[in-house]
């Protein structure tokens, strides 16, 4: 079944489930299955799902968590931040 221009990736559900949850799922499959960078190699479109929150980079052959239907989770990428801020704190008091 072709993708058609209004309802996008969830052509293949026709009629069924309703257009609210068809809206719904639309946002996420696009977001799970578009062109995702690896977080390693930083290779756009060589990454896919394995599982529940498990993805793989198919380039630099790298395994790593992340959420169910998107690499990174919001709180994956806060305490990413908090991490890398202490990291630099501890580096400009050891200098």
């Amino acid at each position: 079944m072709g993708k058609l221009k209004k309802v996008g990736i969830t052509g293949k559900y026709g009629a069924r489930y309703g257009s609210t949850l068809r809206k719904r799922t639309r946002l996420v499959l696009e977001k799970m299955k578009g062109d995702i960078k690896c977080p390693r190699c930083i290779t756009k479109g060589s990454v896919y799902r394995i599982s529940t929150g498990i993805w793989h980079c198919k380039k630099c052959d790298a395994r790593f968590t992340g959420g169910a239907y998107y690499i990174e989770t919001p709180r994956g990428a806060e305490s990413f931040r908090v991490a890398k801020r202490k990291q630099r704190e501890l580096e400009v008091i050891e200098e």
